[in-house]
């Protein structure tokens, strides 16, 4: 599947880039939404992308899901639809058409995305061997997710086998882990997403003494998660609709006002156990004691909706809490600009983009005091909580909200901190650096 493909570097002295990534839209994950929005701002630097990732059946029927980019061609391989199992097979059909491409089109540098594709040793020499240097983008570990699932079950997180994919994390990252220990030793250069995953692979893999990593974290969409803009009538508009579907909103929290006695909280991501999803309703009670007004809105797919509508029926909080499977893109962009506070209680993140997307729209963070997470937000962007005391989280939440003055502070800090420091335009910058190097 190919779309969007040039004939040659833009101007004639860009680099030809191979981007492999076990996830590109219409999977948007995480990795997704960044690789795809990274290979954008290559093209607009004058690079060409070539992107190889996992066949869609959705796409193969309908060719126009996968998202145009001039100078971005996207082909996709074979691959076996089983847990942690499919990251061998995606690399092995990957490298087949990474050789391939490059015997008719060479590529300077090959950025691949761990640890959603597993080569060994051999796999990543031979590829710098016969095309270029390779570039190891880290996005976290699978032993880093493993022990986040343990840590979450010990604070009542505890809803693992309820998905085979984090099943297959708990039981067979160990095993998984060998191949993240051959990128940190075979690649020409890793790049961790956070100080927070560097720490944790040099920890868990003991690189050797040459062993190059840098650290860039990754941007977010600042044109789509933009703040709320007061004064513009179609956006309030939109504000008001948004507001509405949730609770009954004050005039205060309708005029978009941060002095609202009815705050909406917002919480996005997988409804996975690693999330922290459950130590968010159990913080609900202490929330709702002071705002009585208040709405939680969760929006993320998974296995765990029956679980979370259970256990806020449970605490008394269900008519306090909505659960949105997913959002239209517009729409989710709408609530985080809507919204008064962004919750995140993550046991586990490499990174964490909501955080950032949350910062761009103008919205305060609460997010854990742990990994990379205060990398990114401070109390002057938003609060942080302990995650070994989960108690603490329904404290940290009402602080924020108590102070209304200090939160409309906070947004604009959060917004320039994601402007000066969170784009896709510098990770551009800095990779286009790294593909450059000598092998």
């Amino acid at each position: 599947m190919k779309n969007g493909g040039l004939t040659g570097p833009i101007g004639g002295c860009g680099l030809h880039i191979a981007m492999l990534s076990g996830e590109y839209p219409p999977r948007w994950g995480g990795m997704g939404s960044t690789v795809f929005h990274l290979a954008g701002a290559l093209v607009k630097q004058g690079h060409r992308v070539t992107v190889i990732t996992r066949r869609d059946k959705s796409v193969e029927r309908n060719p126009k899901k996968i998202p145009q980019q001039k100078g971005v061609s996207v082909l996709s391989v074979k691959w076996a639809p089983l847990p942690m199992a499919f990251t061998v097979s995606y690399g092995k059909w990957a490298l087949r058409e990474l050789l391939r491409i490059h015997r008719k089109d060479p590529f300077d540098a090959v950025h691949v995305h761990a640890p959603m594709i597993s080569w060994k040793e051999k796999q990543y020499r031979d590829v710098r061997e016969k095309v270029g240097p390779v570039i190891t983008s880290l996005h976290g570990s699978w032993l880093g997710e493993r022990d986040g699932m343990t840590r979450a079950a010990k604070h009542g997180e505890s809803a693992v086998w309820k998905n085979p994919n984090d099943l297959a994390i708990l039981l067979t990252a160990k095993h998984y882990a060998k191949y993240e220990r051959a990128a940190v030793r075979a690649s020409t250069l890793c790049v961790a997403n956070s100080e927070a995953t560097k720490a944790d692979f040099q920890s868990r893999y003991d690189p050797p003494e040459n062993w190059r990593c840098e650290v860039v974290r990754w941007g977010v969409d600042t044109n789509m998660f933009v703040p709320l803009d007061c004064d513009h009538e179609d956006t309030m508009l939109a504000h008001e609709e948004m507001r509405k579907r949730y609770g009954e909103p004050d005039e205060i929290a309708l005029n978009g006002s941060a002095n609202t006695e009815t705050p909406l909280i917002l919480a996005v991501g997988r409804l996975v156990a690693r999330k922290g999803y459950r130590t968010l309703l159990k913080a609900m009670p202490g929330v709702l004691e002071v705002y009585p007004g208040a709405q939680l809105v969760i929006v993320g797919r998974g296995h765990m909706k029956r679980t979370l509508e259970r256990q806020a029926k449970r605490l008394g909080v269900a008519e306090a809490v909505t659960i949105e499977p997913s959002l239209p893109f517009e729409q989710l962009a709408q609530l985080f600009r809507s919204a008064d506070l962004v919750a995140y209680p993550s046991y586990y993140e490499g990174q964490g983009l909501i955080p950032l997307e949350a910062m761009a729209s103008g919205t305060p963070v609460v997010t854990v005091n742990d990994g990379p997470l205060p990398e990114m937000v401070d109390e002057t962007v938003g609060g942080l909580f302990d995650i070994n005391h989960p108690e603490t989280l329904a404290a940290a939440i009402n602080k924020l909200l108590e102070n209304p003055e200090q939160r409309e502070v906070m947004a604009a800090n959060g917004r320039r901190r994601v402007l000066d420091e969170y784009t896709y335009a510098l990770n551009a910058e800095r990779y286009a650096e790294y593909y450059a190097l000598k092998d």
